[in-house]
């Protein structure tokens, strides 16, 4: 059992204003495997505070200086390499495998390269008469999902803390241990008092509060669409900046002349990475008409290679999803893509094999349509949908009709045509030809997949204001 009492606060450990807490749940055995505090408003004015008080001389050390707090930082997570990816695979379900290498690994990768960013960055330049200096935005709030937890907190405090802010971080309730191990890598290498603090909760009361702080500066949330529009609403309300990174339904697009015996199964692999709890998935794969049979094939025999199993065993390639109701709304869209017409062509059941945690076989639809549901509204489970279509163009037409615009890829046997295509999608992220992840790239979204960037020298930019001075 990991249970922490206490919230993170000014550089220690402090008792909730509150009495209640929260179990943390197993996404396999569906059995308590730890608590947190259920923080109130009354903990997030605390942790303003001290963030606001650290603020002064934190955004005043030099940058060599902050710099080598990252490297502390990352070498803190890299000492608990074993134990965040175990903690992240009983809360999120990952897979061992994926866990240590991408939950545990990624963070600790992001946060070392901030420290060389910021070494490297020109956060000063002239234009005639005046100079143009970039500084910390200040108090920043930090909301961040489950699906990647750790990642998507680093992502959001390594460059925070790169630029000089401090931070106020609200992790998700359905995987907050995570944090609390952050916060015991800070307290060992005596992270000073108020540059991080985390106020665990839920979302409608913490989260909120942190929104709509005034002495809160800017936030940048991950998370829904609909909890993005209220966390922007409540911003607004005090004119601060706010970052979002919200939903995708990106299409992988497979063009005619594309390697089908390699593309297929990458692009099924990745709509299935994570169970498919994965923001930037190719959970739409457009294929050519003609030959969408042999899309169907190739996919089913690249899901059916994934071992769906316990997350802790190293052979498992597919783990549960993170809660009861995600299942059930991962369920709802299957129920709908069959009622709409889709046909589905292998998985869409709970698998017989468990009969605890929260699986759900991998699931392949074929004759999907744009209108569809299925088509159009994340689903966030491993759920795969084949769109044929006729020509280029129509495929520009499909990859580009849903209200997000997050990620995809395209693969060709012309690379000049694959870029073509992949500069026609209205999207913030393309791969052509399964291209490498970078995590110093911008990830970020067009449309209602968000606002803003995250990652690399553009991600830095986000905690940075600009500020002319005339000579």
């Amino acid at each position: 059992m990991m249970n922490f009492p206490e919230l993170y606060i000014d550089g220690r450990w402090q008792a909730s204003a509150g009495t209640k807490k929260i179990d943390v749940l197993s996404a396999s055995t569906e059995e308590v495997i730890g608590s947190i505090p259920e923080g109130t408003p009354e903990d997030v004015n605390r942790a303003v505070d001290a963030a606001r008080r650290a603020f002064e001389k934190w955004s005043e050390t030099a940058r060599e200086e902050r710099a080598q707090w990252l490297e502390k930082i990352a070498a803190a997570l890299k000492e608990r390499t074993e134990q965040i990816a175990r903690t992240i695979a009983m809360e999120v379900g990952s897979p061992i495998s994926i866990a240590t290498s991408i939950q545990a690994g990624l963070p600790v990768a992001v946060t070392s390269g901030y420290a060389n960013l910021l070494r490297e960055a020109k956060l000063e330049h002239e234009i005639g008469n005046s100079l143009v200096v970039r500084e910390a935005v200040g108090v920043a709030g930090a909301i961040t999902p489950w699906n990647y937890p750790l990642h998507q907190i680093m992502a959001k405090v390594a460059p925070a803390l790169a630029a000089g802010c401090t931070v106020v971080l609200k992790p998700s309730e359905l995987a907050p241990l995570n944090a609390m191990l952050l916060a015991e890598a800070c307290i060992a290498i005596g992270l000073p008092p108020g540059v991080l603090n985390i106020v665990t909760g839920y979302g409608p009361v913490v989260g909120e509060a942190i929104a709509s702080h005034p002495q809160v500066d800017m936030v940048s949330f991950t998370g829904s669409v609909r909890a993005g529009k209220r966390v922007a609403a409540l911003a607004a309300e005090s004119i601060k900046r706010v970052t979002l990174e919200l939903g995708g339904k990106s299409a992988c697009v497979i063009l005619d002349d594309a390697p089908f015996e390699k593309a297929i199964p990458a692009g099924a692999r990745n709509a299935m990475l994570n169970s498919g709890q994965t923001c930037s998935a190719w959970t739409r794969m457009l294929v050519p008409r003609a030959r969408q049979q042999d899309a169907i094939d190739l996919a089913m025999k690249a899901v059916s290679g994934l071992t769906l199993g316990d997350p802790l065993d190293t052979a498992t390639r597919l783990g549960p999803l993170i809660s009861s109701n995600q299942r059930q709304r991962v369920e709802g869209y299957i129920t709908k893509g069959k009622a709409e017409g889709a046909r589905l062509v292998t998985g869409g059941v709970r698998p017989a094999a468990f009969s605890k945690g929260y699986y759900v076989e991998a699931t392949v639809f074929a004759d999907v349509k744009s209108p569809m549901t299925i088509a159009q509204e994340e689903i966030f489970g491993p759920v795969l949908s084949i769109l044929p279509y006729d020509t280029e163009d129509e495929a520009v037409r499909i990859a580009n009709d849903t209200i997000y615009g997050l990620a995809g890829g395209v693969w060709s046997g012309d690379a000049e045509r694959a870029m073509r295509v992949a500069r026609k999608m209205r999207t913030g992220q393309v791969d052509v030809n399964g291209g490498r992840y970078n995590p110093l790239a911008p990830f970020g979204g067009y449309k209602q997949s968000g606002v803003g960037r995250e990652l690399g020298v553009y991600g830095l930019e986000e905690y940075l204001q600009v500020k002319s001075i005339a000579r």
